[in-house]
C-alpha cells in the first residue's frame, strides 16, 4: 500500500497498538495529496478503490481482501463541536495537531521511522491519555472526544488520569447534548468492551459525563455489580455489562433508554431480557439439575448463563459451579406441538392451548425430563379429564 503512495504513512491506532505490543486491527494510512489524487494513484497501482468518504478526504482501498482507509492530510478550517470543515494540506505536523490524543497522533513511514510531534510514545509508556494541545480547544472541536477520552483511558491509561484533560471534560459536559444518540451509544459500547472499564466509568461519574449520557446508571451499586460481573466473567460483553450497570428497570425506563440510544431491535430485546422486571428473585447459588434445566428451557443457554452472572453480580455469591453445570446440560425442548393435541380429536379452539400448556407445565415442573411418549400419555389423561 505504501509503495503505491510514496510519502504516505501508517497512522493512528495501528502505530499506537504496535508500540503498545497489542494485536493490530484496522490499518489506516494518510498521504499528503488531495483524495482524488490518492484514489487515482491507488487505481494506477491496480488496487480496487471505493470513495467512501471523499468529502472528508478518505478513500478505501482493498489489498489482499483487506480494506485499508487512506485519508488526505487535513487541517480544520471551522468546527462546531460535531462536524469540521477541512482543507487539504501537505504538512504532517498540522494534520497531527488536529487529532484528539497524543497517542493517536503518531505516524510511521515506509522505512519504519516513527514521527511523533507531541510526545505520544512517552505518554503511551507512561499510561497517560493526553489531548494534543489545549484540551478545551480539542473538545470544542468535537465533544465526542470527551467520551473517547474515557474509552482510551480504560485501555491505555494508568491509575492517575491527566488532570488538565479531566478538568476540561468536566467543563465541557453541557456540549455533550449536541452529540447524536448513535455516536454516544457507539462510544459507550466500545468503552464497555474494554477489559475492565470500571475505573474509567467511575471517573466519568466524577466529571458529570456519565450522568449526562447514561443517567440510568446506578453509580455506586452499578459499579459494584459491574466489578463483580467482570471478576466472574472477564470476557467483554457490552450489553451484559450495561445490564449490571443499570440494574433491574421497569419496561418504560428500558424503552426510554433503548430509544434514546437508538439501539437495534436485537439490542433492545436482549437488554429487556437481561434487566427487565422479573416475577421472582434472581436464582440463588447451588441449583440442582432440575432447576438448571428449567432455566435452560425458559431462557436458552446464553441467557441462562447471563442470568447466573447477573445474579452473582447482584449479591456477590459464587455461581461458577452452576454456570459450569448449565454449560454441560443439553437445552431441553418441549417435545409436543399443537398438532399433537389436534391428532387426539380435540376440535380447534381455546381448549387446544389450555391442554398444551397444562402438559407443558407438567413437563416443566418435572425438570423438563419427560420424553414425547410420556408427554403424549399425560396429554391423553388431560383430554380425558378435561
Amino acid at each position: 500500500m505504501l509503495a503505491a503512495l510514496p510519502g504516505a504513512r501508517a497512522v493512528g491506532g495501528l502505530v499506537r497498538d504496535a508500540l503498545a505490543g497489542l494485536q493490530l486491527a484496522d490499518v489506516d494510512v494518510a498521504a499528503p495529496w488531495p483524495p482524488e489524487t490518492i484514489a487515482e494513484r491507488l487505481r494506477e497501482a491496480g488496487l480496487r478503490v471505493f470513495e467512501t468518504g471523499l468529502a472528508h478526504g478518505t478513500v478505501t482501498a482493498v489489498l489482499d481482501h483487506q480494506p485499508v482507509e487512506v485519508t488526505a492530510l487535513r487541517q480544520d478550517i471551522a468546527t462546531d463541536g460535531r462536524h469540521a470543515e477541512v482543507a487539504w494540506t501537505t504538512d504532517w505536523r498540522i494534520d497531527a495537531a488536529r487529532r484528539d490524543f497524543t497517542i493517536n497522533a503518531m505516524s510511521l513511514d515506509a522505512e519504519g521511522r516513527l514521527w511523533d510531534y507531541f510526545g505520544g510514545r512517552e505518554d503511551l509508556a507512561a499510561r497517560v491519555v493526553r489531548f494534543v494541545g489545549d484540551p478545551a480547544t480539542r473538545l470544542s472541536e468535537d465533544f465526542l472526544r470527551a467520551l473517547r477520552f474515557f474509552r482510551f483511558h480504560a485501555r491505555y491509561g494508568g491509575t492517575v488520569p491527566d488532570a488538565a484533560a479531566v478538568a476540561a471534560i468536566a467543563a465541557a459536559v453541557p456540549g455533550l447534548a449536541r452529540l447524536s444518540a448513535e455516536r454516544v451509544w457507539s462510544e459507550i459500547k466500545r468503552l464497555l468492551d474494554a477489559p475492565d472499564p470500571t475505573d474509567a466509568l467511575a471517573l466519568m461519574a466524577a466529571t458529570g459525563v456519565l450522568g449526562a449520557v447514561l443517567p440510568e446508571a446506578a453509580l455506586v451499586a452499578g459499579l459494584d455489580r459491574l466489578r463483580r460481573l467482570i471478576a466472574a466473567s472477564p470476557a467483554p460483553d457490552p450489553l451484559l455489562r450495561l445490564a449490571a450497570l443499570v440494574g433491574e428497570m421497569p419496561p418504560r425506563g428500558l424503552g426510554a433508554l433503548a430509544g434514546r440510544m437508538r439501539m437495534s431491535g436485537d439490542e433492545r430485546g436482549r437488554l429487556s431480557r437481561l434487566c427487565g422486571p422479573r416475577p421472582e428473585a434472581r436464582p440463588a447459588p447451588g441449583l440442582n439439575d432440575d432447576a438448571l434445566r428449567r432455566m435452560l428451557a425458559l431462557l436458552g443457554r446464553d441467557d441462562a448463563t447471563a442470568e447466573l452472572l447477573l445474579a452473582e453480580a447482584e449479591d456477590g455469591r459464587d455461581r461458577a459451579a452452576d454456570r459450569a453445570r448449565a454449560a454441560e446440560l443439553p437445552v431441553p425442548v418441549f417435545p409436543l406441538l399443537g398438532q399433537d393435541v389436534l391428532d387426539l380429536g380435540v376440535p380447534e379452539g381455546p381448549r387446544i392451548g389450555r391442554l398444551y400448556n397444562a402438559v407443558r407445565g407438567w413437563w416443566f415442573a418435572g425438570g423438563c425430563l419427560a420424553d414425547k411418549d410420556a408427554c403424549l400419555a399425560r396429554l391423553r389423561d388431560e383430554v380425558l379429564v378435561g
